[in-house]
C-alpha cells in the first residue's frame, strides 16, 4: 500500500477524536468508544494483526487505566480531606496572601509548583496535584483545568526525574543505526544522551519563557468578566520574572548535573525567589489592578464541576504549616521515591504484579501499585486525617465522595487507554505494515523533506496526544527521528531533542490526561472544549520550538 494512503489510514483514529471531541462536542466518554472501534478494526482488517495481539494490547490498557484511576483516587481523596478538615482554607488564605490576584497565583500554583511536582512524580501527575489544590483556592474547575494542562510542556522532558530522556529516548535509540553513528564518532551513549538533554532544556527554556505569560492570558480572556487577554498580558513583568526564575535553574542544572533534576530543581527554586519577591511587591501589579474572577452567580454553567471551587471547607482552622503539611509530605515522599542511589525505588517497584507476555504476544503489563503517586496521596491524606483530628465519620464520608467522583471517570479513560495502545501494538501484523504512528510519521517525513525540523516537534507532539506519554511518544519517533535526519543531512542530536520537546508540548493537548484532570474537579463531559482551548498553545510551542530548531540545523548543517 502506498505510504500516503497507509499514512491516511493511520490518522484516522485520530481525526475521529478531534471531530467527535473538538468540532461535535462529544464528551469522551462517547468520542473515545466510537475511536477505539475504529483502531481495532485498521488494525485487525488493514494491519492483520492477530486477534491475540489486539486483544493483548486491549488488557494492557485496562491495566494502565487501573493505574490512572489509582492515581486520580488518590489526588481526589486528598483534596477532599482538606476541604473537610478546614486545612484547604489555610493554604488558600496563604497563597491569597501573598497576593489576591488571580493572575500571580495561577503562576505560583500551576507554573512553579506543578514544575515541581512533574520533575517528581511525572505522568500527568501535576493534573492530580495543582488541578484540585487551584480549584481550593476558589478557581472555576474549568479555569484549573486548562491551566494545569498548559503547563503540562516546559517540565515534562524532565519529569518523573528524567525518565523521557533516560528511558524515553535511550530506549528509542537503542537500535544498530545508533550504534555505528556513535562507534563513528567515538562518543560515549550515556554522554551524548546527556548533550541531547542539554539540547532539549535550550529549545524549553526558549519557549517556556512565555508560558506563565499565556496562563495569565487564557486566564482573563476565558474566564474575566471582560474577556480580554489585554488584562493577562499586563503583568508581563512578573510573568516573565517567573518564567526565568523557573527556566535559568531548569538550563544550569541541565548542563551541571544532566536530565534527572531540571524540572524539580527549577520549580522548587522558581517557587522560593518569586513568593519571596512577590511578598516584597517586586513586579507586582498595583493593588488597584488586582484582578479577580466574575461573582460566582455569573459563572457560565459549563465552568464549574461537582467539586466546587472552595466548596467543603468546615469550621475548624488547621493554622500554618500543618496545613501545608500534606502536600509538602507529598514532594518530599515523590522525591524520596524517585532518587536514584538509595535503592528505594527499587525496593518499590519489585513490589509488583507483571503479565509479561499477555495471551502470548509480545505485549506486557507491569503494575507497580506501591511506587505509584496514587499510593503516597493515600498516604498524605491519611496523615491528613490524624494530624488535622478529622472525625472517622466525616473521613469514611470523604472516601464515599471520592469513590463516586473517581467512579465517573472510569468510563473515558476505560475506553481511552486501549485505542492507545492498539495504536501503538499495531505493528508486526501480517500485511506487514509498520505500526500506526510509524506509518503516520513515515507519510509526514515524506512530506516535510529538508524543513523536517519544523515538523519534528509535531509528530512528538502527536506521540503524546495519541500515548498520553512523553516518554512512550519518545520511545515510539526518537529513531525515526534520527533516521530521518541524517537523510536530510540534519545534526540528529537536534532532530531528537526536537521530538523530545514536542512529546511534552502534545501533554497539553492529551486525551487522557484532561480525562484525568477534569476527572480530578469533578469536571467531565467538557473534555473536548479544554482540548480546543489548549490546542493554540500546543501549536504556538511545537512552532517555535520547530522554527528554532529549523535555524539551528541549518546553522549547524
Amino acid at each position: 500500500m502506498h505510504t500516503a494512503v497507509l499514512s491516511l489510514l493511520a490518522l484516522l483514529p485520530l481525526v475521529v477524536v478531534l471531530i467527535l471531541l473538538v468540532g461535535l462536542r462529544w464528551p469522551a466518554s462517547r468520542a473515545m468508544p466510537v475511536s477505539l472501534v475504529v483502531a481495532a478494526g485498521l488494525a485487525l482488517a488493514v494491519w492483520q494483526v492477530p486477534g491475540t495481539q489486539a486483544a493483548a494490547a486491549a488488557v494492557k490498557g485496562l491495566g494502565i487505566t487501573l493505574t490512572l484511576l489509582f492515581i486520580i483516587f488518590g489526588a481526589i481523596l486528598l483534596l477532599n480531606t482538606l476541604q473537610a478538615s478546614g486545612a484547604m482554607r489555610t493554604i488558600r488564605n496563604s497563597l491569597v496572601s501573598v497576593s489576591p490576584d488571580r493572575r500571580i497565583q495561577v503562576i505560583l500554583v500551576a507554573w512553579l509548583f506543578g514544575s515541581f511536582i512533574e520533575g517528581s512524580a511525572g505522568f500527568g501527575t501535576p493534573a492530580a496535584v495543582a488541578v484540585p489544590l487551584l480549584v481550593g483556592l476558589g478557581f472555576p474547575a474549568l479555569a484549573a483545568v486548562i491551566a494545569g494542562m498548559i503547563i503540562q510542556s516546559t517540565p515534562v522532558s524532565f519529569g518523573a526525574a528524567g525518565t523521557p530522556i533516560l528511558v524515553g529516548v535511550a530506549t528509542g535509540l537503542s537500535g544498530e543505526p545508533v550504534s555505528s553513528y556513535l562507534a563513528a564518532g567515538g562518543w560515549d551513549r550515556l554522554e551524548w544522551l546527556y548533550g541531547i538533554g542539554v539540547r532539549v532544556a535550550l529549545l524549553h527554556a526558549a519557549a517556556g519563557t512565555f508560558v506563565p505569560l499565556v496562563l495569565a492570558a487564557f486566564l482573563t480572556r476565558y474566564f474575566g468578566a471582560k474577556r480580554s487577554f489585554r488584562e493577562g498580558l499586563t503583568i508581563w513583568p512578573f510573568a516573565l520574572f517567573a518564567a526565568l526564575a523557573m527556566t535559568v535553574p531548569y538550563l544550569i542544572v541541565a548542563i551541571v548535573l544532566g536530565p534527572e533534576f531540571p524540572s524539580i530543581a527549577g520549580g522548587l527554586i522558581g517557587l522560593a525567589v518569586v513568593t519571596a519577591a512577590a511578598r516584597r511587591g517586586w513586579f507586582m501589579p498595583r493593588r488597584s489592578d488586582c484582578w479577580e474572577f466574575p461573582a460566582r452567580e455569573e459563572w457560565e454553567p459549563e465552568w464549574s464541576g461537582r467539586i466546587r471551587a472552595g466548596a467543603g471547607d468546615s469550621g475548624a482552622v488547621v493554622k500554618g504549616i500543618l496545613a501545608w503539611l500534606p502536600y509538602m509530605l507529598v514532594g518530599l515522599l515523590l522525591v524520596a521515591t524517585r532518587l536514584k542511589g538509595t535503592g528505594l525505588p527499587e525496593r518499590l517497584r519489585a513490589a509488583a504484579w507483571e503479565w509479561p507476555e499477555i495471551f502470548g504476544a509480545e505485549v506486557g503489563l507491569r503494575i507497580e501499585p506501591i511506587y505509584s503517586p496514587g499510593m503516597i496521596f493515600l498516604i498524605a491524606s491519611a496523615v491528613a486525617w490524624m494530624a488535622h483530628r478529622l472525625r472517622f465519620s466525616e473521613y469514611v464520608r470523604v472516601w464515599k465522595d471520592s469513590l463516586r467522583t473517581t467512579a465517573a471517570a472510569s468510563m473515558a479513560l476505560v475506553c481511552t487507554v486501549p485505542m492507545v495502545q492498539l495504536f501503538i501494538h499495531s505493528g508486526g501484523g501480517a500485511a506487514g505494515y509498520a505500526a500506526m504512528p510509524v506509518a503516520l510519521a513515515e507519510g509526514v517525513a515524506a512530506l516535510a523533506g529538508e524543513a523536517w525540523p519544523l515538523a519534528a516537534p509535531f509528530i512528538g507532539g502527536l506521540g503524546a496526544f495519541v500515548a498520553g506519554s512523553n516518554t512512550v511518544s519518545n520511545m515510539m519517533f526518537s529513531l525515526f527521528q534520527f533516521e530521518v535526519a541524517q537523510r536530510i543531512g540534519a545534526p540528529p542530536e537536534w532532530v531528537v531533542a526536537l521530538q523530545a520537546v514536542g512529546g511534552a508540548a502534545g501533554n497539553t493537548i492529551c486525551v487522557h490526561n484532561v480525562v484525568a484532570a477534569s476527572a480530578a474537579v469533578g469536571l467531565l463531559g467538557r473534555e473536548g472544549l479544554v482540548v480546543r482551548r489548549t490546542l493554540p498553545v500546543f501549536f504556538g510551542y511545537a512552532l517555535f520550538a520547530g522554527t528554532l530548531g529549523y535555524v539551528i540545523c541549518r546553522f549547524a548543517g
